[in-house]
């Protein structure tokens, strides 16, 4: 089955030259200084462009970029509950092939993208998500991934990375901070044998709407995992949100790979990692690790990435990962 990979055969890639102008999230929101979400949001937008409509899970993108009677958003957009995204993402596209079947309105070859935190994905989005893509629904679903509940006051998700401190999971004599490690929704996703499936990160910007790009352009469900970076819930400095999503990618923390109609494909493979060391210190977050707890998540890394390396191999026998 290359769903995808027919899909993709003619697909023109985003470059500088030419980046798309238009903007269907527009200036004017109310994020936090270095807020790393709304800056991966705005590159999703520019790369779907102005025949998009927007499903959003309630949450900090949502609060943000609609405050009543104002809006963000120069495009259709539908604020949903918290754990409904996909659901409502799927009566969208039903309702719209519905129409678009007896006539009642015209096939403009609007693109649905849903999003939502990890809160809205990983934990109570989960039973929603999974059953559109099990059905096949043809829509993109972007999982704007901080780590956390942020906009309820930083409490910990199936998201947080673990030794990471939370309102929640909050480190003291007996308690690292987040006890249990980072759920791989990107992994999820394609165990349901979707054509496409990526992770991007806002600081590598043209590798992340080039896969919002590819993901809306392979017919049926897509599934997109950002990195997304906040200061605020982080405790690291507002002009420190792309370092963190540089040095994410740079550690193997955070690997960017796409999965096309099963087949792993790294999109960055780090030949030289830095030690995770470096990403952990610039967040306030992990300051109460041990060397011997960054020595635990140190292996645990380059325990997952041998397993991607497998993956790729296994399924993409001629890609070089030497």
């Amino acid at each position: 089955m290359s769903i995808a990979a027919d899909a993709l055969k003619n697909f023109e890639k985003i470059t500088p030259k030419n980046i798309p102008l238009v903007e269907p999230l527009s200036r004017g929101h109310r994020g936090c200084q270095g807020c790393g979400e709304v800056l991966a949001l705005r590159m999703v937008a520019k790369a779907v462009g102005s025949s998009m409509i927007a499903v959003s899970a309630t949450g900090c993108m949502e609060i943000i970029t609609s405050p009543y009677p104002q809006t963000a958003w120069e495009v259709p957009w539908i604020h949903v509950a918290f754990e409904n995204t996909a659901a409502v993402a799927s009566g969208v596209e039903a309702g719209r092939k519905a129409l678009i079947r007896k006539g009642r309105i015209k096939d403009d070859g609007a693109k649905i993208v849903a999003y939502a935190g990890d809160g809205g994905t990983a934990d109570i989005g989960m039973q929603a998500l999974s059953g559109a893509l099990e059905r096949g629904h043809d829509f993109t679903y972007v999982c704007l991934d901080n780590e956390a509940y942020m906009n309820t006051g930083i409490q910990r998700s199936s998201s947080t990375p673990w030794g990471a401190g939370t309102t929640t999971s909050p480190a003291g004599l007996k308690s690292k901070g987040q006890m249990t490690w980072k759920k791989n929704m990107a992994a999820i996703a394609a165990a349901h044998n979707i054509p496409y499936v990526a992770t991007a990160s806002p600081a590598f910007h043209l590798d992340l709407m080039n896969k919002v790009k590819k993901a809306i352009t392979v017919p049926g469900p897509a599934y997109v995992h950002i990195f997304s970076p906040c200061p605020t819930g982080w405790r690291c400095a507002p002009e420190d949100s792309l370092e963190t999503a540089r040095l994410v990618v740079g550690t193997r923390i955070f690997p960017l790979y796409e999965v096309i109609d099963g087949r792993y494909v790294l999109s960055r493979d780090v030949k030289n990692p830095k030690p995770v060391e470096d990403y952990l210190k610039i967040q306030r977050r992990f300051r109460h690790l041990k060397p011997e707890d960054i020595a635990v998540i140190q292996k645990r890394v380059d325990q997952d990435w041998e397993r991607l390396l497998a993956l790729v191999k296994a399924t993409n026998p001629e890609a070089k990962t030497d």
